[in-house]
């Protein structure tokens, strides 16, 4: 036993000494001490040497376009009170008086609303790029830059149907980010998001495009004019993120940030964005011409699926379905008839009714374009000279809204503080009521009227169409609301 216990000490002597001997020296390894020198926080700090692959390091791409993205302030009237007892009936305030009905409103109204978004420098000059729906009705619109620097903007033109909206400040040699084509972009790609979300400055996100021609519904709209192809990635974006950038690793701009798929008003998978080929014309649009120049092809169209293939007997799946051509519209003008099946526009595939319109968005009234098709399963090609909505090839130049007699009242446009305040669209404000023709109506001056029936009145011009339109029938139902947020409903003509 002493034996063994002795060889086991020797043997533990001469692995102790042989490690003493082999151990590097580190008599210059810097140490962080506190203030008791026995006590050490923090090892030896020693950076990595590995290297990241090519084309996975975002560093470059944050650094460029991070400068460029800025915080949208926005500031709205406060709203006008709408609950049950405000919007008391026209013949009832005969009894309890418009002055106590008026102090009851302003004493529930609200103080000035805020909201906050993104945006996108495109211009070393100031033009910068956001949603509509961050700006829209907005009183105030203040940029702040990454830098700090704080700008008023001034809207140059907004387009619902595509939500982005164009800002100005007064302000040059800014950073700015260049467009990049989205068509080059490929699911699965690396991109960056770049925002403002919950008011966190200057935040980047990373993620790969899931897909491409995304369409969710959001820009739906009653005219049926809305355009939804959308970059759907999984980078994450939150409320504040929208009008921000999506950037390839280039840090080129290919969309702009505009919504989320949620359930719960956070980040929950998957954003969407609006791609830089739409982008690009609808600013170009809103910088030359103040308003959109959209470009119509004038077809019904229905995706083809396996239920539409074996109703129509159709034998591929490719391509969107015509279901008519608009009498005298572009697509019947260029021999497009019920049955075809548009497979591309200009050499690009279109499979959904998204990719039709994205690519049918890109141009404008007057524009030519090469429609591919199938009629009898044989593939034809057709030239269609684009027009707009009101079926011309003419520019539509911005005009500004004026009001008009009618009926021997006057019929004027609304401000869009009083659209703010009221949390109303468009209408047009009636006065001059006694000594009109609506003198037996009920109507007071001041009256906003909103809606015409089923038809939504934006000017005073849709006024006076809807109602002469309305002699011919049985007369019609105007709904409007009052600069006190009462709202109200008048018959006119023979619904009376």
């Amino acid at each position: 036993m002493l034996g063994l216990l002795g060889s086991a000490i020797l043997g533990g002597g001469v692995a102790v000494g042989g490690y003493k001997l082999l151990e590097p020296e580190r008599a210059n390894s810097p140490q962080a001490l506190a203030a008791d020198p026995n006590v050490r926080y923090t090892s030896e700090l020693k950076s990595s040497t590995y290297t990241v692959p090519e084309g996975l390091n975002f560093t470059a791409a944050a650094a460029t376009v991070t400068p460029a993205v800025v915080h949208v302030m926005t500031e709205y009237a406060p709203k006008a009170s709408q609950n049950d007892m405000s919007r008391m009936d026209p013949f009832l305030r005969q009894f309890f008086g418009d002055e106590m009905e008026q102090g009851r409103s302003r004493g529930r109204q609200q103080g000035p609303q805020q909201g906050s978004g993104s945006g996108v420098i495109i211009a070393a000059n100031g033009y910068i790029v956001t949603n509509n729906h961050v700006i829209d009705k907005a009183d105030k619109i203040e940029v702040v830059m990454d830098d700090k620097r704080k700008f008023q903007a001034e809207l140059v033109g907004s387009d619902p149907t595509t939500d982005l909206a164009l800002l100005k400040v007064k302000a040059d040699n800014l950073p700015f980010i260049r467009y990049g084509n989205s068509d080059d972009v490929r699911v699965g790609e690396w991109v960056l998001a770049v925002g403002n979300p919950f008011n966190l400055n200057s935040t980047v996100t990373a993620g790969i495009i899931s897909a491409k021609g995304r369409n969710i519904n959001i820009l739906r709209r009653e005219d049926g004019m809305g355009v939804e192809s959308f970059l759907q990635t999984d980078a994450v974006v939150n409320p504040g993120n929208s009008g921000g950038a999506l950037v390839n690793l280039n840090g080129d701009l290919i969309g702009i940030n505009s919504a989320i798929a949620s359930q719960t008003g956070s980040f929950v998978g998957y954003s969407f964005a609006v791609p830089s080929s739409i982008v690009s014309k609808v600013i170009d649009d809103l910088l030359k011409y103040k308003v959109v120049q959209r470009a119509l092809l004038g077809v019904q169209i229905r995706e083809v699926d396996a239920t539409l293939a074996a109703e129509k007997k159709l034998k591929n799946l490719r391509g969107v379905y015509v279901m008519s051509a608009g009498k005298n519209s572009s697509a019947a003008e260029a021999g497009l008839q019920e049955g075809d099946v548009i497979t591309e526009i200009n050499g690009a595939k279109v499979n959904t009714s998204s990719q039709l319109q994205e690519q049918v968005a890109r141009f404008r009234p007057g524009d030519k374009i090469k429609v591919t098709y199938l009629r009898d399963e044989k593939e034809r090609t057709a030239t269609a000279t684009l027009r707009n909505a009101t079926g011309t090839t003419d520019v539509i130049r911005e005009v500004a809204a004026t009001g008009l007699t009618y009926e021997g009242a006057t019929l004027a446009p609304v401000t869009r503080q009083e659209l703010s305040k009221l949390g109303i669209e468009g209408g047009a404000k009636i006065s001059g009521i006694r000594n009109s023709n609506f003198r037996e109506t009920g109507i007071a001056d001041g009256f906003i009227i909103t809606r015409i029936d089923k038809n939504k009145v934006a000017s005073p011009q849709d006024v006076q169409r809807y109602l002469e339109a309305a002699k011919e029938t049985d007369g019609a139902l105007v709904e409007g609301i009052y600069p006190d947020g009462r709202k109200a409903y008048y018959p006119i003509g023979q619904a009376q």
